[in-house]
């Protein structure tokens, strides 16, 4: 599985109990902003220091290099986030 670093030095496993990076990460108690949680609206929008993730599906939000959504998102690699 997965493991998700954070800029802060934190490392959380990406496992099956979660659906989304977001799900991931609101189980660590991680403040993440969301509104729509399935890629429409933008609003949890992070940064991809390092790794890559796949889209369950594509977002509809404006996604710059280096930026990813977790709401609709899972690792595929282990990866380097930070969360704004």
């Amino acid at each position: 599985m997965p493991d998700i670093k954070l800029s802060n030095g934190a490392v959380i496993n990406f496992d099956n109990s979660a659906r989304t990076l977001l799900d991931a990460l609101e189980r660590e108690q991680l403040e993440v902003n969301f509104h729509c949680r399935e890629g429409y609206c933008g609003a949890c929008r992070c940064k991809l220091l390092c790794g890559e993730v796949s889209y369950i599906n594509e977002p509809l939000a404006f996604v710059r290099k280096g930026e990813f959504l977790p709401c609709c998102s899972v690792p595929v690699t282990d990866i380097e986030i930070e969360i704004p």
